[in-house]
């Protein structure tokens, strides 16, 4: 009797001893079932918001740059007379005038643009604010290209004229003038160039979420 009393014991521990492994067993595991497990392409689309807001100030220092080159181009002259002056600004051509107002435009936007720049590289993971950019970005890369094709149109008569028409080059006389109409233009199609290539990386980002 006391030899079956024991092993009764014996048994209801047992069984006692794997309950209460059993219960225990979740509770071990449960800082591995309530981890979070960082995506694998978060630091890869921090690298291209980083990369994002650099190349978005080089569009904006080239655009800058060429928005005062071309509104500051103006030249006179030295045989200008007391009744007579020849002198030479960029308002006196509707092209340049246009490309003015658009690099203006494209300037004051970058510089606005920067904090959600920012917001993507502290939330590399969220789609607004780069979906909005890329939305953006494309309508000012193409207003900047637009703005240099039209004033390089001029630039190059300027240069070269047109016996056709018996355009006569301006820029022999106007060799300052010309100078920095040209450093715009060139400006303009860099900032352009800049900022089609962001697009193209804010599109590959989204394309990874």
């Amino acid at each position: 009797m006391a030899t079956a009393e024991k092993s009764g014991e014996i048994a209801i521990n047992m069984l006692e001893t794997k309950a209460s492994t059993k219960g225990k067993a979740p509770l071990l595991n449960s800082s591995k079932a309530f981890a979070v497990v960082e995506p694998p392409n978060r630091g890869a689309k921090r690298g291209i918001a980083i990369g994002d807001f650099f190349l978005r100030l080089c569009a904006l220092g080239a655009a800058l740059g060429a928005a005062i080159s071309m509104g500051t181009a103006d030249q006179l002259l030295p045989f200008t007379t007391q009744f007579l002056q020849f002198e030479a600004q960029y308002d006196d051509f509707d092209a340049f005038r246009y490309f003015v107002i658009s690099l203006a435009m494209v300037t004051g936007y970058l510089l606005l643009s920067l904090p959600f720049s920012i917001v993507c590289i502290i939330r590399p993971l969220a789609t607004a604010p780069r979906l909005f950019l890329v939305i953006f970005d494309s309508i000012m890369g193409g207003v900047t290209i637009a703005a240099g094709s039209a004033a390089a149109a001029i630039v190059y008569v300027a240069h070269t004229g047109n016996p056709n028409t018996n355009w006569l080059p301006i820029c022999q006389q106007y060799g300052d003038y010309c100078q920095s109409a040209s450093g715009a233009v060139i400006g303009s199609l860099i900032a352009g160039a800049v900022l089609f290539f962001i697009v193209i990386l804010s599109a590959f980002a989204l394309k990874r979420s």
